[in-house]
């Protein structure tokens, strides 16, 4: 939802910082997407030790390189076949592994519901860009859905930020499998003859 609204219009911001660091140089836009998966990790450690505002801190770090990369490639001309595929399977650990940050989070306090939701929810954000990836390996794309990676990644922040742990992950239990549905039903739409 946000990727469609948004789209591309936050490029000049992020060039903009990316000139005030790193002045002509030219950076590989991959070596961002690997910092945005580093810093996705230590977020990860850091959930789940309790350290949630670290943790929300070094999440946000994580999304500001994931957004810088793809801005960097876009505007300097290195976008690549293989610079995308890095990009997609990177972001799966990244995301992954906050969860499993989540789930440690709730296994080490003993609340064994909320590492069962925290496992749930991340079957859907695994299966969401699956099912977008199948739909395009069919020629069809796929951008549907209440609940991509921005969003996810939103509720992520806000929930570490004011220790609403338990309802972040209630929300994510039930709104990524919402997604997958609505991307089910919307290839089944596109494909009826």
């Amino acid at each position: 939802m946000i990727s469609a609204k948004i789209g591309h219009a936050l490029d000049p911001v992020f060039l903009k910082i990316y000139s005030l660091f790193f002045k002509n140089k030219v950076i590989n836009p991959n070596v961002f997407t690997i910092a945005g998966m580093v810093f996705a990790i230590i977020s990860s450690f850091c959930i789940a030790f309790g350290f949630l505002l670290f943790g929300a801190i070094f999440l946000l770090v994580s999304g500001f390189f994931d957004l810088m990369d793809g801005a960097l490639a876009r505007n300097t001309g290195n976008v690549t076949i293989f610079g995308a595929f890095l990009d997609s399977v990177l972001d799966r650990y990244s995301d992954l592994s906050i969860m499993f940050g989540l789930f440690i989070f709730f296994a080490m306090q003993g609340d064994i519901l909320y590492a069962i939701l925290t496992f749930f929810a991340s079957i859907g954000i695994a299966i969401i860009p699956y099912a977008k990836a199948r739909a395009e390996a069919s020629s069809i794309q796929c951008n549907t859905g209440i609940l991509e990676r921005p969003e996810r990644l939103i509720i992520l922040f806000i929930g570490l930020l004011f220790n609403l742990l338990p309802y972040v992950v209630i929300i994510l239990a039930v709104l990524t499998h919402a997604t997958v549905i609505q991307r089910i039903l919307f290839i089944k739409k596109s494909t009826d003859p």
